[in-house]
């Protein structure tokens, strides 16, 4: 991703409107393959896309809105940047990123007016999973993995796209946004069971936790 593209794009779109007010960083596309099965160069250009694409969109357009003392951004994570199917393991990973990256971004500017949300969509009917998906060359032991993944993808599980503008636009007028916004009846459950799964396991261990402070 070209940085001094970003920091010029962002220059122009200033001398234009004057102000910006909102900025959606939406690019990005997602790679499958497991673990075993990605290349390097396949890992660096879903980060430099994924991650570095809206790290740099991100830098150039906080000054402009610190000076306007107000603004929003907002960050295109995913379902997948919560939660990691197996194959998702890259994908996940730059969208895991972009969560730390947002969530630290909020604490930051908060104080100059400027407020950061994180959209975590579940699959919607778009070109995500078909024209616009990148698979590794594949390996045929995770074939069963493969397999089973797909035995569990239920098209009726898939969003329509259209109806996440009203949920958008809702977020970009409320007052006090939050800090992340699932998109999707299917993430919540993912999320909700995930976390629900952790918070018991974390519970469990808690004593060996406590006693690896030492002190």
């Amino acid at each position: 991703m070209d940085k001094a593209a970003c920091f010029e794009a962002v220059a122009k779109a200033k001398a234009h409107f004057g102000s910006i007010d909102v900025l959606i960083n939406n690019a990005g596309y997602g790679h499958m393959g497991a673990i075993e099965e990605l290349t390097e160069q396949e890992i660096r250009t879903q980060f430099d896309t994924n991650v570095y694409g809206l790290l740099w969109l991100t830098q150039a357009v906080i000054p402009v809105m610190r000076a306007q003392k107000n603004g929003h951004i907002i960050q295109l994570s995913s379902a997948l940047g919560m939660v990691a199917f197996p194959t998702t393991g890259l994908y996940s990973a730059s969208k895991f990123a972009v969560e730390a990256i947002s969530e630290s971004l909020a604490a930051e500017v908060g104080g100059f007016g400027i407020n950061v949300s994180i959209l975590e969509p579940n699959g919607f009917k778009t070109e995500f999973a078909t024209t616009s998906a990148i698979e590794s060359k594949p390996l045929a032991v995770y074939d069963e993995v493969r397999a089973a993944l797909a035995a569990g993808n239920n098209p009726d599980d898939w969003g329509v796209p259209e109806a996440t503008t009203e949920a958008v636009l809702k977020l970009v007028d409320t007052v006090n946004p939050p800090l992340r916004l699932i998109l999707g009846r299917v993430g919540f459950q993912w999320i909700n069971h995930v976390y629900d799964q952790r918070m018991k396991t974390w519970a469990a261990w808690q004593d060996i936790s406590v006693a690896a402070q030492g002190n």
